[in-house]
């Protein structure tokens, strides 16, 4: 049996369904259809996601999401009525949701209908059985998958049927609507392919598999054609987003291949994602961009046991989670998203931190990148040295190395306008 996912570019419009019936129908093997709510038709189009975050937001601030949510409903009644299925009943359906969102049902509730309808669309167009995620998947208050989410889907799923399932959210174990992160279907996947035992895991995206660099950095950039599970998380770490970096859990036991392939392409061989890789060294490059990064000083900052988990728990309690972690014997330096914080709350985050803590120092800055080289055996090739020798040749600064935490990774820190610029000598040095 292969499980087969299709990302948001993938069920975009009519037209991509129907791909999408063609590509499930060429292989019998191909039973059960996990799905993404419908993405960008074109640069200048919205994510159905989007728009439902937008609806709760308006919610939140008293307001009815009724213009937004019209938007949404005339796509999907679009797709319905192009595929020459049932709109009435959809439209009903739609109607329900508008009243649920506008009652204040929340963000993860409101986010969660895009799959939802995307899978009811295309059940009932490939005449396929539709399972709600939220009656076989549990989802744990830290966004873990819980364990008895696999005892119900292998309860729910007859091996010889064949199954519609909305990817990206499911249940807590009170019963309530909750999310995966953004790119959660791909974990809904893994989800189901352990549940059943698969004997493949399709990711069906919009890209031909994972590249060595981002194709609109480097534009003759080679696809990996095989990359073990270490690789593709590592990967997905430092801004490689065509597989979410969370989806190898649920599988990473299980020895479960995965292969990730174009729909627009689908006889391109793609990226095969297998337990342990044959190739060792450098197999790509990425940066991601959009950090600040928060460096404090105190003497003598780790005598005290327990200082630095107090530290972290602050930062939380504004909003901030980094992502990345470097430790001196007096400072301790953090990267995080941008986004996770105005200047104004950085602002009020030091002030307490340097009152509580007696800190001698602490400051915010912003612009920051992370470049990753990624490859099995890192630790033991001279990929790092190439690098290294790349971004000084061209004059690209680097903020910090870290070499020798990670055997299938090294990571060097770079000012954010550089990241494009590095990932482009980089890519050219080693491949």
């Amino acid at each position: 049996m292969i499980v087969s996912k299709f990302g948001g570019s993938s069920v975009a419009d009519a037209d991509q369904i129907r791909k999408v019936k063609a590509i499930l129908e060429s292989d019998e093997r191909r039973c059960i259809a996990v799905v993404s709510a419908p993405g960008k038709r074109n640069k200048e189009d919205q994510k159905i996601t989007d728009l439902l975050y937008k609806c709760n937001s308006l919610v939140q601030k008293g307001l009815t999401c009724r213009p937004v949510f019209n938007e949404i409903s005339k796509r999907f009644v679009q797709i319905a009525q192009k595929l020459k299925i049932d709109d009435v009943k959809l439209s009903e359906r739609l109607d329900d949701i508008r009243c649920a969102i506008d009652a204040g049902r929340g963000a993860d509730y409101a986010a969660s209908r895009g799959e939802y309808l995307s899978a009811l669309v295309i059940s009932e167009f490939m005449g396929w059985e539709f399972v709600d995620a939220e009656d076989v998947i549990v989802i744990n208050s830290d966004s873990t998958v819980n364990e008895i989410t696999y005892k119900r889907l292998k309860e729910r799923l007859d091996p010889t049927k064949r199954y519609v399932i909305p990817g990206f959210y499911g249940e807590t174990e009170q019963g309530v609507v909750k999310t995966f992160t953004r790119g959660g279907s791909d974990i809904t996947g893994s989800i189901v392919a352990r549940a059943i035992d698969a004997e493949l895991y399709e990711n069906w995206t919009d890209v031909s598999g994972v590249y060595r660099a981002d194709p609109r950095i480097v534009p003759n950039a080679e696809v990996n054609p095989e990359l073990s599970y270490k690789e593709v998380r590592e990967l997905s770490d430092v801004g490689a987003t065509v597989f979410h970096e969370e989806a190898i859990a649920p599988i990473y036991n299980s020895g479960i291949p995965i292969v990730v392939k174009n729909t627009n392409r689908p006889d391109d061989p793609g990226t095969r994602i297998v337990p342990e890789s044959n190739d060792f060294g450098a197999t790509a490059v990425s940066a991601r961009s959009g950090l600040s990064r928060i460096k404090l000083r105190k003497l003598m900052l780790f005598k005290k046991y327990g200082m630095r988990h107090a530290l972290l728990t602050m930062l939380h309690v504004f909003g901030i989670r980094p992502c990345y972690s470097l430790f001196g014997i007096d400072s301790i330096v953090w990267f995080f998203d941008s986004k996770m914080a105005s200047d104004s709350v950085c602002q009020a985050m030091c002030e307490r931190l340097t009152k509580e803590f007696g800190l001698d120092s602490i400051e915010v800055d912003h612009g920051h990148a992370i470049l990753g080289v990624v490859g099995d055996g890192m630790d033991s090739s001279d990929a790092y040295l190439k690098a290294a020798e790349a971004l000084k040749e061209n004059g690209i600064k680097t903020t910090f190395v870290n070499y020798g935490a990670s055997d299938t990774s090294v990571l060097f820190g770079i000012k954010e306008e550089q990241a494009a610029d590095a990932v482009k000598v980089v890519y050219s040095k080693l491949f």
